[in-house]
């Protein structure tokens, strides 16, 4: 199937969206100082099936970002298990990154600019309503612009019960930023002054100091950086959070802002490719296990007939000093 394309008619920025392989954007080239930055990394065939939906462009990880220990939870008095099939596992066990990412998703509106499209659970994937507490809603709205892409998105409870949720996005993000740029030089930059302590990729329940190898606060080279982990610990209060790539050699930086609820960052070196994860999300890896523990976890419920309102925003420039 082919991908549907979004372009802004004054700079030239282009990006490309798979609705039939969970709406993830898996291309977005953007228009800086008369130089087109490739900004997210992909399989060039992953609208055509190569690759796993969670290792290329921008999956969408929805009602649940990351993994649940076991693919088991409590809620409100009754056991879950969801089914640990090839899709839903990570190869250990626990179910890991939703209900969204490797589905089809049904566009409701598309613009030379914008596309809109939607996922219900009981409507999309209807095999796996049993794994969750309620029936849910999630429209994300992808609108490109001068360099920048945005993303809003809106998570609704059509059901008769409380719909418990959390919310992330996994992007690639190319390096380098510039043709002649060496990838291992690249810096990546985030405001977190805390990690969740981790013990096989599930969080032990404990926050941490983040320890100096892991600590992006001032900036740090991609070349010394093996990551995995969900800082926290974001600057309290604030109505936005951010974090960059800086390509010094090309003088080309990528920010991405998010609303104030992503309140942790999955920063993710994968190896062997020349790209880093920067993945903002509303709640901690295992919430619902650690929400039902008494641990802040950034776990949230929707009450029935209501809905809540989110943004991202993807922008490409020159490096400020």
């Amino acid at each position: 199937m082919n991908s549907i394309e979004l372009r802004d008619p004054v700079s030239g920025s282009t990006a490309r969206i798979a609705p039939h392989r969970g709406f993830n954007c898996h291309e977005f080239r953007a228009a800086v100082d008369g130089r087109s930055i490739d900004v997210i990394d992909a399989d060039p065939e992953f609208p055509n099936g190569a690759g796993r939906p969670s290792g290329h462009g921008i999956p969408l990880l929805f009602p649940f970002p990351n993994r649940i220990r076991g693919g088991r939870y409590a809620w409100d008095g009754r056991e879950y298990v969801i089914d640990p099939d090839e899709a839903l596992n990570d190869g250990r066990g626990n179910a890991i990154h939703g209900f969204c990412l490797d589905r089809p998703w049904r566009m409701t509106a598309q613009s030379e600019r914008v596309a809109i499209a939607e996922f219900q659970l009981s409507r999309d994937a209807p095999d796996r309503i049993s794994f969750w507490p309620a029936d849910f809603l999630i429209e994300v709205r992808y609108e490109i612009g001068p360099a920048a892409l945005r993303a809003d998105v809106r998570i609704a409870n059509p059901a008769d019960v409380p719909l418990p949720w959390g919310f992330g996005t996994h992007p690639y993000f190319r390096l380098p930023l510039g043709k002649e740029s060496d990838p291992a030089r690249c810096a990546v930059q985030a405001d977190a002054a805390e990690c969740w302590e981790l013990e096989g990729a599930l969080p032990t329940g404990r926050r941490l100091p983040v320890p100096v190898e892991k600590d992006l606060r001032e900036s740090e080279y991609v070349d010394v950086l093996t990551l995995d982990d969900v800082l926290t610990g974001l600057p309290e209060g604030a109505k936005t959070v951010q974090s960059r790539i800086v390509d010094e050699q090309a003088g080309v930086e990528i920010v991405q802002r998010a609303d104030g609820i992503f309140r942790e960052l999955v920063v993710y070196t994968p190896g062997g490719r020349n790209a880093v994860c920067l993945e903002p999300y509303t709640c901690v890896t295992d919430a619902v296990n650690l929400h039902a523990r008494g641990i802040d976890a950034g776990w949230r419920v929707l009450p029935p007939g209501e809905e809540f309102r989110t943004w991202i925003e993807i922008r490409a420039g020159l490096v400020v000093a």
